[in-house]
């Protein structure tokens, strides 16, 4: 190449399941057949009622053109009711609500909305990488915190409290966490906004599992915090509704943020494709059965998956929130990833190694229930032969 490449990139690597991705591709050319269980794809579908709305939309021939920056004022408005129903939050659909394509750009457009070079960031060990590697991204300084099986998954106020927080600008959270299933509570959201006031730091709860296998009402942070002074959130349709390949996310936010974010994004993309943001809209409108019946279909597949985990003699918590199973292996494994490739090239199966969420992580494995119970069956009957 003639020119090299920029040196931000010399702080962050491929994301490992683009690579881990392209491995299965090469086994699966070879006509190997690769169970995968290591990704959070939801395979069930979306509601009838969002399809047929998309499917409509895509016929007109007014559909085709550009789309608004801050999306459909009835697409807001459903995500601001979804909310109101949900989470029992009131948000402004005007200003307060900002759809995105996919909350995964809502990570890079309020981290470059806020962060300049130099300024710290709090991000979760372990925690879904896309935190740490944005920071990285924009040259801000990543502190990690602590959540450890001892801790139950939770942050450690006392702990935190004592770092030099002074330039820090953001701290990320995610409860339901993503890869253990934890959730919080609300005493603990509560906590958590007084700790922001205290050191003026916004944070941000990104928030798309807690409608999938949450036996409890599903939490926001903003509600405790309704002025949103100190906490923002994403939330998605990825999980919930099983539209991961839509693209579409959105970000919650005090006025004064949404602009910001939207100062960024409108620099980026240019809208949403109309017939998924109609499509959305009705998606957002599905009653509790719907929700009932995917949770009821993730619930049966847990099952196996917990099979799988009995005989590689790992450990879980069954009270987990979310698309995943995250187990503690035996101390029989050396090591964790060395373990979860052998397990790929000998029992054809993939798993997650949790040395890919942060340090904290090590000597854990993650199982995604985004398979049929046929597809899980065969998976334990060749861990079985696995490990004859």
């Amino acid at each position: 190449m003639i020119v090299q490449v920029a040196s931000r990139l010399q702080q962050v690597e491929e994301y490992y399941f683009s690579k881990k991705l392209e491995q299965i591709a090469q086994m699966r050319a070879k006509g190997i057949d690769v169970i995968n269980l290591g990704i959070g794809s939801p395979d069930l579908s979306p509601s009838d009622a969002a399809l047929k709305k998309a499917s409509e939309t895509l016929m007109l021939a007014t559909s085709h053109g550009y789309a608004s920056y801050r999306s459909l004022p009835e697409l807001r408005l459903a995500m601001a009711n979804w909310y109101q129903a949900t989470y029992e939050v009131k948000l402004n659909p005007d200003n307060e609500v900002l759809p995105l394509l996919g909350s995964k750009e809502g990570i890079l457009y309020l981290s470059m909305a806020l962060l300049n070079p130099g300024d710290k960031v709090l991000v979760p060990n372990p925690g879904y990488p896309a935190y740490a590697s944005v920071a990285k991204l924009l040259g801000a300084e990543i502190i990690y915190y602590e959540l450890t099986e001892e801790s139950g998954w939770m942050p450690d106020f006392k702990k935190l409290s004592t770092l030099d927080l002074s330039g820090c600008k953001l701290m990320w959270v995610n409860y339901p966490h993503m890869p253990t299933g934890k959730a919080a509570s609300k005493t603990f959201f509560d906590e958590l906004v007084l700790f922001a006031k205290e050191k003026k730091i916004l944070v941000c709860n990104d928030n798309p599992y807690s409608l999938v296998l949450n036996e409890t009402r599903p939490l926001s942070l903003i509600a405790s915090d309704p002025k949103m002074e100190v906490t923002a959130e994403l939330n998605s349709l990825s999980k919930s509704f099983n539209m991961a390949g839509w693209r579409v996310g959105m970000f919650l936010g005090s006025a004064e943020l949404v602009n910001a974010v939207i100062a960024v994004k409108s620099n980026v993309d240019s809208g949403m494709f109309l017939p998924i943001q109609r499509g959305a809209i009705e998606a957002l409108k599905v009653d509790e059965a719907w929700h009932k019946e995917r949770n009821n279909t993730y619930r049966e597949r847990r099952k196996h998956i917990w099979e799988i985990f009995d005989l590689l003699k790992l450990k879980y918590d069954k009270d987990q929130v979310g698309l995943f199973v995250w187990a503690k292996a035996p101390d029989s494994v050396s090591n964790v990833t060395d373990y979860v490739d052998k397990i790929l090239f000998e029992a054809h199966v993939f798993l997650t190694p949790g040395m890919i969420f942060g340090s904290n992580g090590n000597r854990f494995i993650r199982a995604s229930l985004c398979a049929p119970v046929e597809t899980l069956v065969k998976a334990k009957a060749r861990i079985q032969e696995f490990l004859k």
